[in-house]
């Protein structure tokens, strides 16, 4: 089943689906673990500092083979793909979606570069997806605001015909000083006037009331990359405190399992 399928069937349930990162084998072997003992489907995604790390054949080979020996439904994802270029490099490997996040430039700009990317995807039958609004991301501030406007996300969505819509309500990449409060409301407007896909950046650390939430008011996508890498290193440098073992096949199990536990959590709350 192609990604956009998949977003159509969640919208009639609600439901939505879980989105992690992976940053090596060990993240991506913790991850698809856990969607293999729940039996949930799940995204898979690479950044472009992933991608640069590990080389695109390379990192796209390794999600395809685990995804094929753990048999799990999954989707291979480009997460904030900066440019035109990257997304259409990831598409040619083969990857079933891909991001171009311009939403830091004008509304108009995002339209445009937006909609190149969704017109070069019709012939690879990928999935797109946009951003509209503010969503800190690493490094920038979180007293920023720049919420998503309802109007503008049906403008965006209608010039673009972009798969699925990350929105802004509150969200914010990394960690949060404090709880985030969600502008509930605010997604249940965008919701009634537009048919993408609703994505919420930023899931590590939002309370699981809060996601459930959110799932209920239109979310169909819940991204997942802060935690993942934080309980996996977290995991490995507690290990290592006294620990003279340099088998990385012994170090690594331990901080992999961990990602296990957490996914499986979270793969919990995101399917009821």
């Amino acid at each position: 089943m192609k990604l956009q399928e998949k977003y159509k069937e969640l919208r009639n349930k609600p439901s939505a689906l879980l989105a992690t990162n992976f940053y090596n084998f060990e993240t991506l072997n913790g991850i698809l673990q856990a969607a293999a003992v729940i039996k949930s489907p799940i995204i898979i995604q690479l950044t472009e500092s992933s991608i640069q790390y590990m080389g695109l054949p390379v990192a796209f080979s390794l999600a395809k083979s685990a995804i094929q020996y753990y048999d799990v439904e999954a989707w291979i994802h480009l997460d904030h793909g900066g440019s035109y270029e990257l997304a259409a490099k990831c598409m040619d490997a083969g990857f079933n979606s891909v991001m171009i996040d311009a939403s830091e430039k004008p509304f108009r700009q995002n339209v445009e570069i937006t909609r190149r990317v969704v017109k070069l995807a019709a012939n690879y039958g990928a999935c797109v997806e946009a951003e509209l609004g503010y969503v800190a991301k690493l490094g920038q501030s979180t007293e920023k605001r720049g919420f998503t406007e309802p109007k503008e996300a049906k403008a965006f969505v209608e010039e673009t015909g972009v798969d699925a819509l990350a929105v802004a309500i509150g969200s914010a990449h990394g960690f949060y000083k404090e709880d985030p409060k969600l502008d509930m409301e605010r997604l249940s407007r965008i919701r009634a006037v537009t048919d993408s896909a609703l994505v919420l950046h930023g899931g590590s650390g939002i309370p699981h009331a809060e996601l459930t939430e959110a799932i209920k008011r239109g979310i169909c996508k819940i991204n997942l990359a802060t935690e993942i890498k934080n309980i996996f290193m977290k995991t490995l440098q507690k290990q290592l405190e006294n620990e003279s073992e340099i088998d990385l096949r012994k170090v690594f199990p331990p901080a992999t399992q961990a990602v296990t536990e957490l996914v499986t959590g979270k793969l919990k709350v995101v399917n009821g």
